[in-house]
This record gives C-alpha cells, sequence and structure tokens, in this order.
C-alpha cells in the first residue's frame, strides 16, 4: 500500500482495545510497514529490551479468538503462534528497530491518528461532563420550580379555607317580616 493512500481512517481500523489499552496487531503494523510479520517481530525479539509488557505483549489464546469473533473485519490467517499487539508506546519504539524510511512515515501517520482519538476521546468527555452540569442545572431549576409552584398551591389552598363574609346589600332590602 502507498503511503500516501493511508489515512487515519485506515490506521484508525487497526486500532484495537484489549485488556482497555489501543493496540495494533503485529500483522496489521507489518502490512503498514510493508514488511513481513516474521520479520517484523525478528526485529522486536532482538530488540526485546525496548518492548517492556506495557509497550508490547502477546494476546492469550482466548483473547485472540475473542478478538477475531468480534471483528467481522478482522481477518487472520491461521498462525503457529500468538499475535503480539504494540501499545502507542510500542509502534512507536518500532520506529526505532525498523530503520526505513517508510517506518518512519507510518509511524509518524500512526502517532498522528493516536492523537487524534485522544482528542476525540477528551472532547466526548468534555461534552459529557458539560451534559451533566446542564442536567443538574435544569434538575436545580426544577426543584427551583416545584418549590415555587408548591408554595402557590399552598397559597390557593390557604385562601380557601378563609372565609369571606357575607357581604352587606347595598340599597333597600324588602322586608320579609309583616311588621311593618
Amino acid at each position: 500500500m502507498e503511503i500516501e493512500k493511508i489515512t487515519t481512517e485506515i490506521i484508525s481500523e487497526k486500532i484495537y482495545i484489549i485488556r482497555d489499552l489501543k493496540v495494533m496487531i503485529d500483522v496489521d503494523l507489518a502490512n503498514l510497514y510493508d514488511v513481513e510479520t516474521k520479520r517484523l517481530n525478528e526485529q522486536v525479539k532482538r530488540n526485546i529490551s525496548r518492548f517492556p509488557d506495557d509497550f508490547m505483549f502477546k494476546l492469550s489464546k482466548k483473547e485472540f479468538e475473542d478478538l477475531r469473533s468480534q471483528n467481522a473485519t478482522f481477518k487472520l490467517k491461521a498462525r503457529n503462534y500468538l499475535p503480539y499487539v504494540f501499545t502507542e508506546q510500542g509502534v512507536a519504539m518500532l520506529s526505532s528497530v525498523l530503520n526505513s524510511e517508510r517506518a518512519i512515515k507510518i509511524n509518524i501517520a500512526i502517532m498522528r491518528t493516536f492523537i487524534q482519538l485522544r482528542q476525540l476521546i477528551d472532547t466526548n468527555k468534555e461534552l459529557a461532563l458539560k451534559i451533566e452540569q446542564i442536567e443538574k442545572h435544569l434538575i436545580e431549576r426544577l426543584d427551583d420550580q416545584e418549590h415555587a409552584i408548591k408554595k402557590i398551591y399552598d397559597i390557593i389552598q390557604d385562601m380557601k379555607k378563609i372565609e369571606i363574609p357575607k357581604k352587606r346589600q347595598i340599597g333597600f332590602t324588602k322586608n320579609n317580616d309583616n311588621g311593618a
């Protein structure tokens, strides 16, 4: 695949969440770097001290099966070994063990994709926080309105209890007493 055709969208489709970490699988990285997966993993093994567990780890059989079953787009040939996955830091470290111009350019594109994903997540967190603040404010306002409506209702109820004295009629009244 030509470097110019590798977009953020293509890269982001190759980022998976495993063990609550955003990772990329060795075969996908090898395809992006245009090297064999076997060669990529050889370079990693030759420089294993650069890849601690929080940079790279091997999938368990269950994780691998779950990944294959949950992702219809994830097409992975049968392998004799479980794949390695690389966190963002592990991908960054790959550029130091893969000394090609393509690897450098691909790593830059991958790092930009991780940054965009982080910004998107941060934006969503900010949006969620703003929505929560608006909801809280609305609830407070509703509480204030409910309190005001209850006060009005209580006043009306109190007014109903007040006995209004009968007004004296103004003018002449016809007296039904026959004494007049």
